[in-house]
């Protein structure tokens, strides 16, 4: 996919840019959701989770894919008149963090394509405050930010949730803009570029890519430092601390700096949403999980929305230290890369969710649904949101948790969850049939038929090895 623009005719007026987070089962498969949820809002649905860009092109984007020159200085105004190094876009439409990648982007974009730049934020969690005075610091013309919160929770992170798997604003703006060619700010390095081009293409296969990160040159994040210094860009980070960080409602996730050794232990000052677990209340707090057909609807008997349920969820557990992990994963691309989360509430919303199924789902029912969630996370990890076999699967997940209603009683205390309580009316557990006292419903006596029979083929097995 590299050069897969390059060879492509380009006539239109539009092009979109996109920079992307990073991917987190609970972490790892849900975190990807917010590239193919923030794209398809805002045109083409995303792939991880703030950041995307969607830009206009007037001519044509030039096969040449890189320039031997180093870092550039930022052209003149009037340089947007007559284009940029790389060719002519009219306007681009960048989905933005305010992150480095995506403030480093901006001027970028001006400077290789001669556009005006106008900055989307989809709003799904990620801190906003002096995001509009950031974004016209680093050169953009407009920042519009989205409120996708509620639809984020609902639409991705809850059918995420249910299946146990451990992205359209932008596509419609796109549509709306008129662009042909869609663009990213994902290293070459990682998964992120695989969700947003998959998503592309499910979406609306006739755009054009273009991959800024496989494309300038840029070469790692102090490059790009470097490169905001002499924009006057404002960064919030410098080369002495360079994690890369992206937060939403789901979770926090951390990379880079000295987590790149996996040798090394985090910094205790790294982490913002939970404190140390050595550090939280030294009594324990209960939480009640009220359930409906597996998805979470109350917090200790209050309904809240989706997205209110789970910021609420964030505060509770991040005080007692819930939800951190440190996790080796395997990127598509073939490597292997470290990274450190913070998913205080999902990590309660998934085990109350867990064992509510305990007593609501029967044994075979359980093992396939956990066996088909292993694939729904591998679909959502490799960007597959949109294929229909991810979409069957939805269908299957929604018709097997039907039952899967009633509360969870959590105890929260030091890093750790613990389950006190669980009630649903749709409970399979029969306290009569499984009590140690006498039972008119099951017979003891009874057993010893069982066992002869489901032990039948060891018996003959055991015949044949002595001739018996």
């Amino acid at each position: 996919m590299a050069q897969w623009h390059a060879t492509m005719p380009y006539s239109g007026n539009t092009a979109t840019v996109c920079a992307s987070n990073k991917a987190t089962l609970i972490h790892d498969k849900i975190s990807c959701l917010k590239s193919s949820f923030e794209f398809r809002k805002f045109g083409a649905r995303l792939s991880c989770f703030h950041g995307y860009p969607i830009g206009l092109t007037h001519e044509g984007i030039t096969a040449e894919s890189r320039v031997s020159k180093g870092i550039q200085a930022v052209l003149p105004s009037n340089a947007e008149k007559g284009g940029g190094i790389r060719g002519k876009l009219k306007k681009v439409v960048l989905a933005y963090s305010g992150g480095l990648d995506t403030s480093v982007i901006v001027p970028w974009l001006r400077e290789n394509y001669g556009c005006e730049v106008v900055c989307f934020t989809a709003d799904v969690g990620q801190e906003l405050e002096g995001l509009e005075e950031k974004a016209k610091a680093s050169g953009a013309c407009q920042l519009v930010v989205k409120d996708l919160k509620e639809e984020f929770v609902k639409d991705y992170i809850y059918p995420c949730l249910r299946a146990g798997a451990i992205y359209e604003a932008m596509v419609d703006v796109a549509k709306e803009v008129g662009a042909d060619a869609v663009s990213h700010g994902c290293t070459g390095k990682g998964n992120d570029q695989v969700r947003f081009e998959l998503t592309f293409f499910a979406l609306n296969p006739e755009l054009n890519v273009v991959a800024p990160w496989r494309e300038w040159d840029i070469t790692g994040r102090e490059d790009a430092i470097e490169y905001a210094r002499k924009h006057n860009v404002p960064v919030p980070v410098t080369k002495k601390s360079i994690y890369s960080r992206d937060r939403n409602l789901w979770h926090l996730s951390h990379e880079g700096d000295i987590l790149e050794d996996p040798e090394n232990e985090p910094k205790k000052d790294m982490y913002m949403m939970t404190v140390d677990p050595e550090d939280a209340p030294n009594q324990p707090e209960h939480v009640e999980i009220g359930i409906a057909s597996g998805l979470p609807i109350s917090i200790n008997g209050k309904k809240l929305s989706p997205a209110s349920l789970l910021s609420k969820l964030n505060e509770i557990g991040g005080r007692h230290g819930i939800g951190r992990i440190d996790l080796v994963e395997n990127r598509l691309v073939g490597m292997k890369s470290r990274g450190v989360y913070e998913t205080p509430g999902g990590t309660i919303l998934f085990t109350a969710v867990r064992e509510l199924e305990t007593l609501t789902l029967d044994r075979e029912s359980m093992q396939l649904k956990d066996s088909l969630a292993l694939k729904y996370a591998e679909l959502v990890y490799a960007g597959r949101w949109f294929d229909p076999l991810r979409e069957s699967m939805d269908s299957f997940m929604e018709k097997i948790t039907e039952t899967t209603t009633g509360t969870v009683v959590l105890k929260l205390y030091k890093g750790s969850v613990a389950v006190t309580s669980r009630k649903s009316p749709f409970s399979l557990y029969r306290q009569d049939i499984s009590s140690f006292e006498s039972s008119q419903i099951y017979d003891q006596a009874d057993a010893a038929g069982f066992i002869r029979l489901y032990g039948l083929p060891i018996r003959v097995r055991a015949m044949l090895n002595k001739d018996v």
